[in-house]
Formats: C-alpha cells, structure tokens, sequence
C-alpha cells in the first residue's frame, strides 16, 4: 500500500569518540576547587598566596594534627608495653611461684608450732606462785598421840619417819594395801588411788621396796614401761595415804617420747588428769637429770619430800640423786637394752 504511513527514520552515525582532554585543563580544574574550597569561596584574588600555593593556617593545622596523632600512637604503644608486663608479672607472681610461697608458708608453720610447744613445755618447768600445801597426815601418825593418852610406854613420835627412809612403823599398812591392790580392779576410784591390779611379782617389788631398801635404791625393770608405771603408780597410792601433799612425784626419762608414755601409764592407773603434771601438780616429768635435782632440792627448801622415780631406760644415775630420801631406780634386763637402744 503507497499511502501506509513510513516513520521518519533519522541515521544516526555513531560519533568517535574524542581525544582526551588535556592534562594541563585537568590540572587547572583541580587547582580552581582547591582554591575555592581552601578560600571559603571567596574569590581568589582576596586570599594572600602563599609560596607554596596553600595557606599558612592549613599547613600549620595538618602539622598540630600528625603531631596530635603521633602523641596518641606514642601513648598506645607504651600502654600495650605496660598491659603485657603486667600480664607477665601476675603469671610469674600467682601462677608459677603459688607452689613455693606454699611451702614456704608450711614451713613457718611448722617451725611455729615447734616453737610453740616447746613454750609451753618451758613454761610448764617455771615455778611462778608457790602453791599452798594441804598436809593430810597419815592414820599411823596418831598412834602415838592416843598411846600418850592412855599412858602406855612408847617411843616418841618421828614425824617423817619416812623421810628418812624407813617405813618399818607403816609395815602393816604397807602390806594391807599391796595386798588389796591384787584384787579386782577399782576403775571408779578416787583420783591417786590405783584402779589397777597388781600382780605377785610387782607387789613383791614394792614389799621389797619399802620394808627392806627403806624407799631408796633400785629394782629389776618389770619388762616394759607400763608395766613399771603400774608400779610406780602403786608407790604412790601408798604414799599419798602416808603422807598426803607433803610429797611430789619426780620421774626422770631423758625423752619426750618416754614422758609421753609415763605420762598415760600413771594417768590411766591413777585416774589423773592433765593438770596433775606440772611444776604445781602432784607429778613433774624432766628430760635432764640437773633440771630434776633443782626442783628436788627446792622441794626439800619448803619442807616437802621428792619421789624420784628413774625410768629403765636411763643406763647411769646422776650421783646428787642418790642424796634424797625417796627414789626407785627401774634397772633394764639383759634382754631390754640391746646395743643401747631401747626395746619397747
């Protein structure tokens, strides 16, 4: 059809494209916007150049600021420094050394204990206040007064008669009371009273003892410390009845360990309690012979009689022991001491 409608058509040729803008136009461009921005937007013609195409503030801001910026970078850098010595010094200080300021604090702790215990048992050796005595006299002692009485013809009346080391005026007792000791077993007694028994042997010892060495010299070891305690303890049943306050038990062992088992033995058999042993207590335990001596002769001073009691395991006896009026001597068998060591 000649008459349909046919849209203009426009060729349009593609244009190359140019060459590139000069380099100097670009330069130029660039120069302008800086200017304007640094000017404000102000013409340029009212800033004052500069020598170097910039302003003096600008160029002296830059500079406060990379130094401001530097400073910081400084102070970070020593602060990180700072943070990992400290970090290493809590690793070394609570991590790596915990052990040993452990054991060093055990150590001190034990050595303070030691320190401590011997204290006391220095301390238990110091006479501060003397105590007063309580005299109980014996029952035998009022003998004589009633015979006095009744005008019987008698000897006059020894008060410490054995203090002197006989005991022939106290013989029936003596042996009434070791007779009783080999019944039964008082565990409910009173207190320095024995609650034990007493075998043959042990009270023959004390017959011996009393009667015939007059309560000075020694006697055969019974085979073990407890058994000797046992022993000891019976003595002091009797003399306690005997004589009351007036006397004060001395026992001689050289060790802790061996006080340590005189201290049970007499305490089981005699139904004591800890205070009981003390330099104001009945019993005093001593690891050297001149520290007992010195206490014995202070006894003496007061007009109170020592009982010294020696333990089987100490080989010599200092010879001023032998001067007072009352001790037994345990004296170790053949089979007990074997190349001076102790067998129990």
């Amino acid at each position: 059809m000649s008459d349909s409608f046919q849209p203009d058509v426009v060729n349009v040729e593609a244009t190359p494209p140019g060459p590139p803008a000069p380099q100097a136009a670009m330069d130029t461009a660039i120069d302008t916007t800086v200017t304007t921005v640094t000017t404000g937007g102000r013409p340029a013609e009212d800033v004052p150049p500069s020598p170097d195409g910039a302003t003096p503030w600008l160029g002296l801001a830059l500079h406060e600021l990379r130094q401001q910026r530097q400073s910081l970078q400084d102070e970070i850098a020593q602060l990180e420094a700072r943070r990992g010595q400290i970090n290493r010094e809590i690793l070394a200080s609570f991590s790596g050394q915990s052990d040993q300021i452990a054991r060093r604090m055990k150590g001190f702790q034990d050595y303070l204990m030691g320190a401590l215990q011997d204290l006391v048992v220095a301390a238990e050796q110091v006479e501060l206040v003397p105590q007063p005595v309580l005299v109980k006299p014996s029952p035998l002692d009022q003998v004589p007064q009633i015979g006095s009485a009744t005008g019987a013809d008698h000897a006059p009346a020894q008060a410490p008669v054995a203090a002197a080391g006989l005991f022939s005026q106290d013989a029936a007792l003596i042996r009434e009371r070791l007779a009783g000791f080999a019944g039964q077993p008082n565990l409910y007694a009173d207190p320095w009273t024995l609650r034990r028994s007493l075998d043959a042997r042990g009270a023959a010892l004390l017959d011996d003892w009393f009667l015939s060495q007059g309560g000075r010299g020694a006697q055969n070891s019974s085979g073990s410390r407890s058994r000797n305690a046992l022993i000891a303890a019976a003595a002091m049943a009797i003399l306690t009845e005997l004589y009351g306050e007036r006397f004060q038990t001395l026992v001689l062992a050289g060790e802790p360990e061996r006080l340590g088992e005189w201290r049970r033995g007499l305490q089981d058999c005699l139904g004591l309690e800890r205070e009981d042993f003390g330099p104001n207590s009945g019993i005093v335990l001593f690891e050297r012979a001149d520290a007992l001596i010195e206490r014995a002769d202070r006894l003496e001073e007061r007009g109170e009689l020592p009982f010294i009691v020696v333990d089987a395991a100490m080989t010599a006896i200092e010879v001023p022991v032998l001067q007072f009026p009352l001790w037994l001597a345990f004296a170790a068998g053949p089979g007990e001491l074997v190349d001076g060591q102790e067998p129990y």
